[in-house]
């Protein structure tokens, strides 16, 4: 669908883009980025997407006022407007080539947009269009790190009681998609809570387009020293610098080692293979009386319900399996880095940027089986607040620096290392590499193993994020976000919005055994309402 854009350019021809800015503007990749944009290149590994289900004047809507919102928050962020070039496995840049006029902005974002209507059908389109991006041909590319889906549904597949006083109000969907190694999950939901803040605003269409071309003009209409211009700075130019010396690189490696050795893990979801990836989101949204019950509880026992979830967790993958409860489980998460990283002062600085590292969280997977229902909720509580340390210890640790720039020079290694065999293997020039000679048993310490089970991404309450009071014509009643995965990839996705937890397990249900994933969900929420609510 095009869209009618109006031609909103109010400066003179004396204040076109100034020659020096008409060069685009370049920077390398960080590690950490990296390591998401090399996966990605061949079915867009990694690539997010957060839904917002929610309800609205249809005047709020119009492709027109979407479409102005859309192009100011991509001058702000120009991360969203950029493409990646990548000249050799060490050399991968983001090139930004600046809008010449405002119209050139406009018509750029416009190009990113979408319109969807209900399916022929009359199926739900929402089921439709998140497998499509999650299964189906890769919306985004190297071209286009974002794009944004508007969609409305008809009453047949509205979910939503309509009240009698909001029956001016409509139901839509709207999906934002973005690259992984372009941000993280706290730029998608600031930069959604910042969308409807403008979109929902008392402000005029007219309004709207002054904005632009104000935006558009602070950065690129005026003449100004070409030293003030840049994208949004990587995660390792942004974390604070270590102390210089082969002694101090020394003592963070062998701290990152020894860091790493710790952490066992003997259990892991049975896998199949040979079957093309199939990524699914079974989601669950627990009531607002329940989800206010279960935040008292995680209160009065000291954890959050982050900690309580890898507790939740451990207990239903205890309930699931039926060997090696000896060996303990080991899962993963994200560590928001945000805290720590030093201010850039960038012209043209945003929160869109990747701002994670990585923590594991190992607990027991014993229980008794004579173990009672009282007994088990002790054991419950006990490991969320073991969970609950663990995160602590991790998030504050003195040496979380140096540990996140060495586990960006690990991943980003890593993943050139699979890049170039990847490549090979396509062209046909792959060889394996020699087999090292047998070492002698009685010489090689046996290693424990170190298999995580599970990944949680655990996003918090998200109501803290979005200022619900600030966009009053828009009422949000649903949250669903991921990524398209790797085969045999699997994530937790635990969070709060709208008053509600949500639960949700994204997997590739052609790469696990179909009986032990089920009975571990099942297990999950059955935990959630036993021991939770």
């Amino acid at each position: 669908m095009a869209t009618t854009l109006r031609r909103v350019d109010s400066y003179s021809s004396d204040d076109t883009l100034v020659e020096t800015c008409r060069r685009p503007l370049e920077r390398p990749l960080g590690e950490t980025e990296v390591s998401y944009f090399l996966p990605s290149r061949e079915s867009g590994v990694n690539d997010m997407y957060l839904h917002l289900g929610f309800r609205s004047p249809p005047g709020i809507m119009r492709r027109n006022r979407v479409c102005l919102v859309w192009t100011i928050l991509r001058l702000r962020h120009p991360l969203l407007a950029s493409k990646v070039e990548m000249r050799d496995y060490d050399d991968i840049r983001f090139v930004h080539s600046a809008p010449e006029s405002v119209m050139e902005a406009l018509e750029s974002a416009d190009a990113n947009l979408e319109y969807r209507s209900q399916s022929k059908d009359g199926r739900c389109l929402l089921f439709f269009m998140i497998d499509a991006y999650l299964n189906g041909p890769r919306t985004l590319s190297n071209e286009r790190l974002s794009y944004l889906v508007v969609a409305q549904l008809d009453k047949a597949c509205s979910q939503t009681i309509e009240a009698p006083e909001e029956v001016e109000l409509q139901n839509f969907d709207l999906l934002l998609c973005a690259t992984h190694f372009l941000g993280d999950g706290m730029a998608l939901h600031q930069f959604a809570n910042d969308f409807f803040g403008l979109l929902a605003s008392d402000r005029a269409d007219g309004d709207l387009e002054c904005m632009l071309t104000d935006e558009w003009y602070s950065r690129w209409g005026a003449k100004k020293d070409e030293s003030v211009f840049g994208l949004p700075s990587s995660l390792e130019d942004r974390l604070p610098p270590l102390p210089e010396g082969k002694f101090c690189r020394a003592v963070a490696r062998v701290d990152f080692n020894n860091s790493q050795a710790k952490l066992i893990g003997g259990h892991s979801f049975p896998r199949r293979s040979g079957n093309p990836r199939r990524t699914v989101v079974p989601t669950v949204a627990i009531k607002e009386e329940s989800t206010k019950s279960i935040l008292k509880k995680c209160k009065q026992s000291g954890v959050s319900i982050s900690s309580a979830l890898f507790a939740i967790c451990n207990i239903a993958w205890a309930r699931t399996c039926d060997r090696n409860w000896e060996l303990p489980t080991m899962m993963y998460s994200a560590l928001n880095l945000r805290s720590v990283l030093t201010a850039s002062k960038a012209f043209n600085d945003s929160y869109w940027y990747l701002a994670i590292g990585y923590f594991n969280v190992v607990l027991p997977t014993f229980i008794p089986k004579s173990a009672s229902d009282k007994e088990i909720e002790k054991i419950f509580w006990h490991r969320a607040r073991a969970a609950k340390d663990q995160s602590t210890r991790a998030a504050k640790s003195t040496m979380l620096v140096s540990r996140s720039y060495e586990m960006a020079r690990e991943r980003g290694q890593r993943a050139r290392c699979w890049a170039r065999e990847d490549d090979e293997k396509a062209r046909g020039t792959w060889k394996a590499p020699p087999s090292p000679p047998p070492a002698d048993p009685s010489l090689v310490a046996k290693k424990p193993p170190s298999q995580a089970l599970i990944g949680l991404s655990l996003l918090g309450n998200l109501d803290g994020i979005y200022k619900h009071s600030t966009f009053q014509k828009v009422k949000m009643h649903t949250l669903t976000t991921g990524s398209r995965q790797r085969a045999g990839g699997m994530l937790l996705f635990g969070y709060t919005f709208a008053g509600r937890l949500w639960l949700s397990l994204g997997y590739d249900e052609a790469g696990f055994e179909a009986d032990t994933t089920e009975r571990f969900w099942g297990n999950v929420l059955t935990a959630v309402d036993t021991l939770l609510v």
